[in-house]
């Protein structure tokens, strides 16, 4: 369980760079998503014919693995499209919201009773969120691309933690990113009529940046993650997500200034956003205790 708590905390500091990298790369939205995906699927499988783990799965299950991947990218796309409408900081807050998500749809998704701990530290959560989003009034378009993001993130977390059952991490991250390309690219004309942009091609900066974005951001740093969620739960996974605003934050705040551009209430927000994050640590550990102490004093 240590092994998985710290391959999780791993992806979390490495996707802390996204978002910077989401900033520093001048593409729109969509087409930065397609060319990470790209080059994902592309490197992935090329790792996975190399080692012989090219396993293609069943067709029947091929079809909900694809539609998980199209998932994936449609909140890479949001995310994104969040930090181009907004900053790193905010978009980052409102990704905050993926706990409580997780808190409402696993029970939903998986017939089972809702935990109260949970709904509470998401509902602190959604709290930190209406501060920065009543302070932020300028970034409403970027915070709702950033919750709409959260709610897709919950949704394919907690469909990949089922999926993992039967499937090896890496190769189910190649199938579900071969379907979310397959996504991308349908709803590409969709996208470019609604969104006209004259760039589509990476240049020679930008293509640094996505190779680093989708070998270590999205190859390694996904692939931790599901290795750490065979062991954890989705709502453990995506509440210490919420780690990533800190890390992202930070680096934002020496890269591009954006402090300078954020006031009491984002601070006060993404106070309470940690403060929720370090709370579920605490109350993870009492859980444990009582229940190690609960054995030995057992018959």
């Amino acid at each position: 369980m240590q092994r998985a708590y710290l391959q999780m905390h791993i992806a979390i500091f490495l996707w802390g760079f996204t978002g910077i990298l989401g900033r520093l790369i001048t593409l729109q939205e969509f087409p930065l998503v397609w060319w990470r995906v790209l080059i994902t699927v592309v490197a992935l499988g090329a790792f996975l014919k190399w080692r012989g783990e090219l396993e293609p799965p069943p067709w029947k299950e091929m079809k909900k693995i694809a539609f998980v991947g199209g998932t994936i990218a449609l909140h890479w796309v949001t995310f994104y499209g969040s930090i181009k409408y907004s900053n790193v900081s905010i978009a980052l807050s409102a990704l905050a919201s993926t706990a409580l998500f997780t808190a409402v749809l696993d029970p939903i998704m998986n017939r089972r009773k809702p935990k109260m701990p949970e709904l509470v530290l998401g509902l602190f959560i959604i709290l930190g969120i209406f501060l920065i989003f009543r302070f932020q009034k300028l970034y409403a378009v970027g915070i709702s691309l950033g919750l709409t993001s959260a709610m897709l993130c919950a949704y394919f977390t907690i469909q990949t933690k089922e999926l993992l059952e039967n499937h090896g991490p890496r190769n189910l991250l190649f199938y579900e990113l071969i379907g979310g390309f397959g996504m991308l690219t349908v709803l590409a004309p969709l996208y470019l009529y609604l969104f006209p942009t004259p760039v589509l091609v990476p240049s020679a900066m930008d293509s640094g940046y996505l190779l680093v974005l989708s070998l270590v951001c999205t190859v390694y740093a996904m692939q931790l993650s599901y290795q750490a969620l065979q062991h954890v739960s989705p709502f453990v996974m995506n509440l210490s997500v919420n780690l990533e605003p800190v890390y992202s934050i930070i680096l934002a705040a020496f890269i591009f200034r954006e402090h300078e551009d954020l006031n009491l209430g984002f601070y006060a927000g993404a106070s309470i956003i940690i403060l929720a994050v370090a709370a579920n640590g605490v109350l993870e550990w009492y859980t444990k205790r009582k229940a190690r102490k609960q054995t030995l004093v057992a018959p």
